[in-house]
């Protein structure tokens, strides 16, 4: 497919003819819903070739059309320990192993805990010292025009990731502990020929080819709202917010929901709230029965998934990794499987929903 992109300089641009390809239609079709879709992007330009428009304007609208596209989702909370990656690994094996789901995981968070989990911490290192993880593709962006970058999406991409022998569809890209270190430097970066390098969109330009090969994308966000958190907002339709119900768990909602807010009015595009996932859940507390009854009952907040997830050793023990034949071995035997499958139903609804 080619993509318009005069000198290249502002959006790429796509053609009705390049609609089609993207579509795996015909030029005819593409014309059809054009004429008759109100939904369908307003044109960049019209060219004597004809209109063109943005291409992440049709992705948007191919996305609503078709559900075979992936889903995009974002896990975020601004409090570390509250389940973030548990969950987020939890939702992989559950979309693959018992739905059936083709999943891509991409790590943006620089504890790396989710990677280490998916692959083992030899693995990582493995991999961090040969430069194979999403370390290497923000350094890059700190280079001078006139050096080659090195990341390497291929060799970066590990297929078939999870030590859960029926978990067989889950890809990750990994982390790296030098997130940490880049991430304050990502401020400083060229703007680039034309002004054309954007420090919140370096992941999207560098997985955008492989996005749709994958039914969902789940990207697991550092817990702050820094660069490398944008730039996995970027390229979501939607997030979830994993939290402890209690007070210092649940005190930054408010502020990511503004701030992913004002994120998307300012790429104009729409990443919506999917819900709130409640985790570490003591049923016999009081402070986490009140605390997650607030939630329920607040104005403004995201819907808070009824699915709860419950403090447990087994649920713990999962963050390690380890050789497993099924889910059922990893999460127990004493209805945590059931919950997570519960869970990972209500998820695909409430993210279908909103498609």
């Amino acid at each position: 497919m080619e993509k318009l992109n005069p000198d290249n300089a502002g959006p790429e641009l796509l053609g009705l003819f390049e609609v089609a390809e993207l579509a795996h239609t015909s030029r005819t079709v593409v014309s059809n819903w054009r004429n008759r879709d109100s939904r369908f992007p307003k044109p960049i330009a019209e060219l004597r070739s004809g209109p063109v428009f943005g291409v992440d304007q049709i992705i948007r609208y191919l996305k609503r059309r078709r559900k075979n596209m992936a889903h995009v989702i974002a896990t975020i909370n601004l409090k570390g320990g509250v389940g973030k990656t548990t969950t987020t690994a939890a939702l992989a094996e559950f979309l693959s192993a018992e739905f059936h789901k083709k999943v891509l995981v991409i790590d943006l968070d620089p504890q790396t805990n989710l990677t280490t989990l998916l692959i083992g911490e030899d693995k990582w290192k493995e991999l961090n010292d040969a430069g194979y993880t999403l370390a290497t593709l923000f350094t890059d962006a700190l280079q001078s025009d006139d050096e080659d970058p090195k990341f390497d999406l291929d060799r970066t991409l590990q297929r078939n990731v999870s030590p859960v022998r029926d978990v067989g569809s889950v890809d990750l890209i990994p982390s790296s502990l030098d997130l940490i270190d880049v991430q304050d430097r990502l401020g400083t970066m060229s703007s680039g020929r034309f002004y054309s390098n954007n420090p919140t969109d370096l992941l999207r330009k560098a997985v955008r080819g492989i996005i749709d090969d994958y039914d969902y994308v789940l990207v697991d966000c550092p817990p702050n709202l820094g660069i490398v958190t944008l730039n996995g907002l970027r390229i979501s339709d939607g997030y979830i917010i994993p939290t402890i119900p209690d007070v210092l768990s649940t005190y930054g909602i408010p502020q990511i929901q503004k701030r992913v807010k004002q994120f998307a009015d300012g790429i104009g595009e729409d990443i919506v709230e999917i819900g709130i996932i409640v985790s570490k859940y003591r049923a016999a507390s009081t402070l986490h029965m009140n605390t997650v009854k607030q939630l329920r009952e607040g104005l403004n907040l995201p819907v808070v998934l009824a699915t709860v997830v419950p403090e447990a050793n087994q649920i713990a023990s999962s963050a390690e990794f380890a050789d497993y034949g099924t889910l059922r071995q990893k999460y127990g035997y004493a209805g945590q499987f059931d919950t997570f499958r519960a869970l990972t139903r209500e998820f695909i609804e409430l993210v279908e929903e909103q498609a």
